[in-house]
């Protein structure tokens, strides 16, 4: 039995707030059980220096980034608070910008630059994942607010959908969505990130101290594909309302 009585194959409870606040375009809290992630998507008019300068007044080429941050008050003991991301938190917003991007066609949004910020509130496992799944909601509020000032208003920015999911074998069972408790026992852990066409963009796999088989494989992208799928009907029911 798990420490929350979920099946195996069972999503943490999942709940999202748009508009948490009014200062950026795109702004979701979204919560996974005792995880809570508040992403935000901000737009400039302008492009990063490095690629403005080879931009031509032609070109109609934007850009996407990410960053991502665990709040002192996240986690116990506390997490220090300092301007620039450690080794961890770098490779998360690099991995959240890789899979929103593969999403969006860069070349239908204009000399600007979409910011998207991810701010742990709340660390009880999965930040990545989650943070993936709710800045694609965040994404979507802000590219709708520019869509009149697009290249092409009546060509879509966002090309498919994305969300993530953590999986991972505990005590030899594999399980969907591990909680930290779960994670920190886990001889095999992975992160799967998909779009809505069913592709995947990432799959991050460790054995913990441990080896796994292709079976085991396969049951993790299994439960991994079950979990991304009712997130993907999450976040369409968010966009319709």
């Amino acid at each position: 039995m798990r420490p929350d009585n979920r099946k195996n194959d069972e999503l943490r409870l999942i709940t999202v707030q748009r508009n948490f606040t009014g200062a950026a375009p795109g702004c979701v809290l979204i919560s996974a059980g005792d995880t809570a992630v508040l992403c935000s998507a901000s737009i400039t008019e302008e492009l990063p220096p490095w690629m403005k300068r080879n931009a031509t007044p032609e070109s109609t080429k934007g850009w996407l980034t990410a960053e991502y941050r665990m709040l002192p008050g996240s986690t116990s003991p506390r997490t220090s608070r300092s301007d620039k991301p450690d080794g961890r938190a770098t490779e998360i917003q690099r991995l959240i910008g890789r899979s929103l991007r593969s999403v969006v066609n860069l070349e239908q949004l204009g000399q600007r630059t979409i910011y998207i910020d991810c701010d742990v509130l709340r660390a009880d496992g999965g930040t990545r994942t989650l943070s993936i799944t709710g800045a694609f909601i965040a994404l979507k509020d802000a590219i709708l607010s520019i869509q009149d000032k697009l290249p092409k208003p009546d060509e879509s920015v966002i090309l498919d959908s994305v969300a993530a999911v953590s999986a991972g074998i505990v005590n030899g069972v594999p399980i969907l969505d591990l909680s930290y408790c779960e994670d920190v026992n886990a001889e095999v852990d992975m992160n799967i990130v998909m779009t809505g066409a069913g592709r995947f963009i990432e799959i991050q796999g460790t054995g913990e101290e441990a080896t796994f088989s292709e079976e085991e494989l396969q049951q993790l992208l299994t439960l991994g594909k079950k979990g991304i799928s009712e997130l993907f009907r999450i976040q369409q029911t968010q966009s319709n309302r």
